[in-house]
């Protein structure tokens, strides 16, 4: 196991995400966030919290769902069954850029699912897509607008975030 982020390094990436958000973000157009579930539900609101301190207006923040949009719901490989949880978003998409928050871009294969998940739920303006760490191994044509971290990982290994409030632990970290 290597330590590629500690908390401090954590919470610089944060601040890196959200001012390139605040200076691509034309003024006037309105925002939201909707992080996919688990770990990028959490990066989310820390995100929509720093983003509203920046512009001094209440950015509204969303918990997505993606479970029944992946494409190994129903593999032979899975095992198990899904475990289905509540997709939180108290405020209308349509016509807003909406900043979809990860932990990890690997595959894309997430960013997908949660992008047929999100115009299933209308029609956004834009969806832009935030992680706190960018690794390489794309399946798919999916790169993200804004990226606390670029970690060189080699494939076959796992990037895995840490976060106090599920982890209590504050880490990025590779085995």
């Amino acid at each position: 196991m290597k330590v590629l982020l500690n908390a401090k390094q954590i919470d610089s990436a944060l601040n890196k995400l959200t001012n390139r958000i605040v200076a691509d973000i034309p003024e006037g157009v309105e925002i939201a966030v909707i992080g996919i579930r688990s770990r990028g539900e959490i990066v989310a609101q820390r995100l929509a919290e720093r983003l509203s301190k920046k512009i001094n207006s209440e950015i509204p923040c969303g918990t997505l769902d993606i479970t029944l949009y992946r494409d190994d719901l129903n593999s032979p490989k899975s095992g198990s069954q899904p475990q289905v949880r509540t997709t939180e978003i108290r405020f209308d998409i349509d016509d807003k850029i909406i900043i979809l928050v990860d932990d990890v871009l690997h595959t894309g294969r997430s960013a997908r699912a949660a992008m047929d998940a999100l115009i299933d739920l209308g029609r956004p303006k834009a969806i832009r897509l935030a992680v706190l760490v960018d690794r390489a191994g794309r399946e798919f044509p999916i790169q993200a607008d804004y990226a606390g971290y670029k970690a060189d990982a080699k494939p076959g290994t796992l990037v895995q975030v840490l976060l106090k409030e599920s982890d209590n632990k504050e880490q990025v970290i590779v085995e």
